[in-house]
């Protein structure tokens, strides 16, 4: 019972305000269904865990089909309040592909030339950065309330197709994804002025539907960072409070194992800031390995030393890396970046 017992509502499903909104009217008492979309429901539909579907029941119609428009207009009739999180105008986007899937199936066929060949060791895997829907669509800066529902929609159905035809053309054995996510940290932490209410949903959702679509066989990783353009980092953390926060919840709810988190580190001034490490106590990685993004391209072996020897204050299992990727590094090419990288994180295990 509630303040809003005896009400019904009909809420068309969509993503972050809308769902939150019902998800409160539900806890006030009204009674909510969900209209979403036919593949998600029924007896052979694999629905994904949603944090904000809790308290309503969901129907399945096909909107594109005049019966079901039929049927979703005989609901609406029935009902005190329609929830539909759309805009006059574009309602949905779709892509055909993406390139840079594209991109990854020719690359791995360098990839296994070169291993079978013996200039890559046996066993290494061929691994894929993919960018988490924030940080694919931060773009969308006009309108973010408005426009990111919609394309987040169309990218995470890109995504899944997408993610089929990935592992159709890579055995799956072969291969390793990283979910990068830059402007997702940002979000949460409302630096971002184009941005509304929803960071956490718009991080913690994907985690719940996309992560469980990739085979256990493919090893899944999350880098969790705050960016590098126009500089590192774009948003200086207090400490890695966020980053733990975020990595728990990846670790909990992705619904297949995690196989590494790579947490980025401070600036070079903060390598013995032991408050800025101290959230790492209160990592909870299971079975995944862990990665700190310490390995910095202006101070080398000394600074290393230092940011590693606070971390281990805290905890006391990880590996080393960069504190993002090698695209944005000093230096005339990525060759040489990655051969000063080396050089640095081996010198640590002397």
């Amino acid at each position: 019972m509630g303040p809003l017992d005896g009400v019904r509502v009909i809420e068309i499903a969509s993503l972050a305000p809308a769902p939150f909104g019902c998800m409160i009217l539900s806890d006030l008492g009204a009674e909510v269904v969900r209209v979403d979309r036919a593949e998600r429901c029924g007896p052979d539909a694999k629905a994904p865990v949603d944090p904000l579907s809790r308290g309503r029941r969901s129907i399945g119609i096909n909107l594109k089909d005049p019966a079901g428009v039929e049927l979703l207009l005989r609901l609406v009739a029935s009902a005190d309040v329609l929830v539909e999180g759309f805009r006059p105008g574009v309602t949905e986007l779709h892509w055909e592909s993406w390139p840079r899937i594209d991109d990854a199936i020719e690359s791995y066929a360098v990839f296994a030339r070169l291993r079978a060949d013996g200039v890559i060791p046996a066993g290494l895997r061929f691994q894929i950065g993919l960018p988490f829907p924030a940080s694919a669509l931060n773009g969308f800066k006009a309108d973010f309330a408005a426009d990111f529902p919609v394309a987040a929609r169309g990218f995470e159905d890109l995504v899944a197709r997408e993610l089929a035809r990935l592992t159709a053309a890579i055995p799956p054995g072969d291969l390793a994804i990283q979910w990068d996510l830059a402007y997702e940290t940002q979000d949460i932490e409302r630096v971002l002025a184009w941005t509304p209410e929803g960071a956490w949903e718009r991080f913690a959702g994907p985690v719940t539907r996309l992560t469980r679509l990739i085979p256990s066989d493919v090893l899944v990783g999350y880098h969790l960072c705050y960016g590098t353009f126009p500089e590192w980092p774009m948003y200086e953390a207090r400490d890695m409070a966020l980053l733990v926060r975020m990595a728990n919840f990846a670790v909990a709810n992705s619904g297949r194992p995690v196989d590494w988190l790579h947490l980025a580190g401070p600036r070079y001034l903060r390598s013995e800031d032991r408050s800025f490490f101290r959230p790492l106590a209160d990592l909870e990685p299971g079975d995944a390995r862990v990665f700190l993004g310490i390995v910095l391209p202006i101070d080398g072996v000394p600074g290393l030393r230092r940011r590693h020897a606070t971390a281990s204050r805290y905890l006391s299992d990880f590996g080393v890396a960069m504190y993002c990727g090698f695209g944005r590094q000093p230096g005339p090419d990525g060759n040489q970046t990655m051969r000063e990288h080396a050089h640095v994180v081996r010198a640590i295990r002397t």
